[in-house]
């Protein structure tokens, strides 16, 4: 039996320098969460891609014992890098009880182009998942289907902006921390995050 609509239970990150938007699908159920903010998780791997691709330490952002993300030095250190981070979907319908996006019926589409206008400096768009680059290509008419680590360009008033499709930070997705990672460092070196 289909559940009641969710609503995003966060508000968009959007530091104001951002040149980085990093968009998944929608967040899971608040029963998975070990913190308040995105990619929460345990299970989740991003917070390792990047603790990996900045520190070489994938448990950097983790406090292991806890078994939680070091949030409050997350965000500063999304601030300071630049990236913004929200999802794709602001209203779904879960249709079962977990957090695989084939089972995410869409109610409500997050306002993308109010947060693409928000962030003025934004370049890049990365995409973490299929159903993200399914909601973010239909909403621009991005006609091109993106394979897994490829990009495209897209223009939004009169900005050229360039489309990731990274793969899913979710234990899911059968790639090594390592792995994804070598993904994810291509569009952070192409802002000059990561050289």
């Amino acid at each position: 039996m289909a559940s009641a609509i969710e609503k995003h239970p966060l508000s968009p990150f959007l530091p104001i320098n951002a040149k980085v938007l990093m968009l998944g699908s929608f967040p899971p159920a608040r029963k998975r969460w070990s913190m308040n903010f995105f990619y929460p998780n345990w299970q989740n791997d991003m917070w390792r891609i990047f603790g990996y691709l900045f520190y070489e330490d994938k448990e950097h952002f983790l406090s292991v014992a806890e078994k939680r993300f070091k949030q409050d030095e997350l965000e500063h250190f999304l601030i300071e890098k630049g990236i913004a981070l929200y999802d794709t979907a602001v209203a779904v319908n879960r249709l079962k009880e977990n957090a695989s996006d084939k089972f995410l019926e869409i109610i409500e589409v997050a306002p993308l182009k109010k947060l693409l206008v928000t962030l003025s400096a934004c370049e890049v768009v990365i995409v973490t998942g299929e159903k993200a680059l399914e909601i973010f290509s239909q909403y621009f008419g991005i006609e091109e289907k993106l394979k897994m680590g490829e990009s495209c360009i897209f223009s939004f008033e009169g900005r050229e902006m360039q489309l990731y499709r990274m793969p899913s930070s979710s234990r899911a997705y059968p790639l090594s921390v390592e792995k994804k990672a070598q993904y994810y460092k291509v569009p952070l070196s192409v802002v000059g995050l990561l050289s």
